[in-house]
């Protein structure tokens, strides 16, 4: 994986976040703004969080590749309430119109997203360190050439 996503994939990518930032932030900043009286918990939770995803998304616009966690998590959080909460529920489940914005938002996302990078990002490649690095030659400032001194 050596260019990274190609430019059609940016864009696409640049979709899913403005999409995000314009569709949910117009929905949610303003239901957040103007509530009044106590939130029920969970409710306040899913509005928090998707208050942040819209936020975060505007950092997508600028950042496509860097922030591309953000689309996992949205294509996760979605599958799994589709699978999990909405496929088992169906008969019970109230709003189809719901189900619908989940699954078109999991199909932008499974376009959007660069897979063959995410795999090698996130799963091929090596993960960050869990200890500081030792000091070695190089990179010790101490043992550098290139002496400063103060005359």
């Amino acid at each position: 994986m050596s260019g990274g996503p190609s430019t059609v994939r940016l864009y696409l990518m640049r979709v899913a976040y403005l999409l995000n930032f314009v569709l949910l932030g117009l929905d949610v900043w303003p239901a957040i703004l103007s509530h009044v009286g106590a939130w029920e918990p969970m409710r306040g939770v899913a509005f928090s969080f998707w208050a942040a995803l819209a936020t975060l998304s505007v950092l997508g616009l600028r950042y496509p590749v860097k922030m591309v966690p953000v689309l996992l998590l949205q294509f996760l959080y979605k599958s799994i309430w589709l699978l999990g909460i909405a496929v088992p529920n169906w008969s019970t489940v109230r709003s189809t119109d719901l189900a619908n914005a989940m699954v078109i938002g999991i199909l932008v996302d499974v376009i959007a997203v660069p897979w063959p990078y995410v795999l090698h990002t996130f799963g091929a490649a090596r993960g960050d360190r869990w200890r500081s690095a030792a000091i070695s030659p190089e990179n010790d400032p101490a043992q550098s050439t290139g002496s400063v001194t103060g005359a």
